[in-house]
């Protein structure tokens, strides 16, 4: 998804309202809705402002900016420049839609990978940072199975259930975003910068920090409300009952956006949140299914494939599966759905498309673009093909984005 870029006059005048302390987010919606674009919010006396969204936010509009203003917004300026970083305005299109429900969306928002997962179906896991390891497993089933379904999994980039739900996530075609709570330059937890920049090279990070902001304590219930902006459902692993997790779960509510529970032992304390939430009105899940149909999407995965997405798969597989774009996607999603009640759920033979792959695909590591010009095959049917034959145990995806025949013993 392309759009043209804010232009520097036209940044400045957003960053310089999105920096203004004082100023809501809900404020700015206002004056946003009265007067159009921020150049022209800057431009009206204070008592027009205060007419519209009050005393305090028209003093906060036209409060000058401090004199490290210029160094940032030209740091904002070489920040977007660099390559997968984008910045979205609140009346850019390419605005997550979503995220417009809200009584007050971000004004500026700092992205850095893929656009369009932010304009997908999404369901958000979310949990303990001190997960137990069924828990782990858990999280990464779920998002794994949920990924494959074409759904985004989002979720908070935090130790424990947040990083489970990202790297399952990253295995299917639904990918991942991590909503963070530090500028988009920086990494919180330090020990995910490996899994931060897989993400943002295969899926997405969304801040609307400004650049440079480390991690605060504050930071973080105001990222959990993007969270639950973003999706249609979230899911809670595990949680204690003082848990941020469940303050994703209440704004979830307040958004009225679906809440999933998923139950465990009485006697286990990271139970405790969810057995609350549940009582409180959380649907209780024991399958990403459930998910599935609660929020009405298509589940599409096939009896093998959904097999294949209960296995344990190699984090190189998010090379073919995020790699794709919009259209990709599409044609990839098609290899999960249901079949006619006559057919087989899946037979390489009966399948044009996966027979011809076969045939060009050797015993030694081959390309995507030596199989593009063997089969002569558009990239989306190649890459949904090369989907089909790895779900069916055909194919093999190797380090560097390179394929072989599978080996059967």
């Amino acid at each position: 998804m392309q759009t043209l870029p804010a232009t520097r006059i036209e940044l400045a005048a957003w960053l310089r309202l999105s920096l203004a302390p004082g100023l809501k987010p809900a404020a700015l919606r206002m004056l946003l809705g009265a007067f159009g674009l921020p150049e022209a919010i800057l431009a009206q006396p204070q008592d027009v402002l205060a007419d519209v969204a009050g005393e305090a936010a028209a003093r906060a509009v036209l409060a000058p900016p401090g004199p490290a203003f210029d160094g940032q917004l030209d740091a904002v300026l070489a920040w977007r420049e660099l390559p997968g970083n984008q910045i979205v305005t609140l009346d850019d299109p390419a605005y997550p839609p979503a995220l417009l429900t809200m009584p007050d969306p971000p004004p500026l928002l700092y992205i850095k990978g893929r656009l369009e997962l932010l304009h997908t179906r999404a369901v958000a896991l979310v949990g303990s940072r001190s997960a137990t390891p069924q828990g782990i497993e858990d999280a990464r089933r779920f998002a794994r199975y949920l990924s494959a379904a074409a759904v985004t999994v989002v979720s908070g980039l935090a130790l424990g259930i947040d990083s489970a739900a990202h790297r399952g996530g990253l295995e299917g075609v639904g990918g991942t975003v991590a909503v963070i709570g530090t500028g988009a330059d920086l990494v919180y937890p330090a020990a995910h910068h490996a899994l931060a920049r897989q993400i943002s090279e295969q899926g997405a990070i969304l801040s609307e920090w400004p650049l440079g902001t480390p991690a605060r304590a504050a930071n973080f219930p105001q990222r959990n409300r993007l969270i639950a902006g973003l999706v249609s459902g979230v899911v809670i692993v595990e949680a204690a009952m003082r848990s941020g997790s469940l303050i994703t779960a209440r704004l979830a509510n307040e958004m009225g956006r679906e809440v999933f529970a998923l139950p465990g032992s009485i006697h286990a304390p990271l139970s405790r949140g969810c057995h609350r939430m549940i009582k409180q009105g959380a649907r209780l899940v024991e399958t990403p299914d459930e998910v599935l149909e609660e929020l009405g999407f298509t589940r599409r995965p096939v009896s093998n494939a959904g097999r294949a997405a209960k296995r344990a798969v190699p984090s190189e597989h998010a090379g073919l599966c995020i790699s794709l774009g919009a259209q990709a996607s599409q044609a990839a999603t098609a290899a999960f759905a249901d079949p006619a009640p006559s057919e087989p759920a899946f037979q390489p033979a009966l399948a044009s498309d996966t027979e011809r792959l076969l045939a060009a695909l050797g015993h030694s590591p081959t390309t995507l673009e030596i199989l593009a010009t063997r089969t002569e095959m558009q990239d989306a049917a190649l890459h949904a093909a090369l989907l089909r034959l790895e779900l069916a145990g055909e194919v093999t995806l190797l380090p560097g984005g390179r394929f072989m025949r599978a080996h059967h013993d």
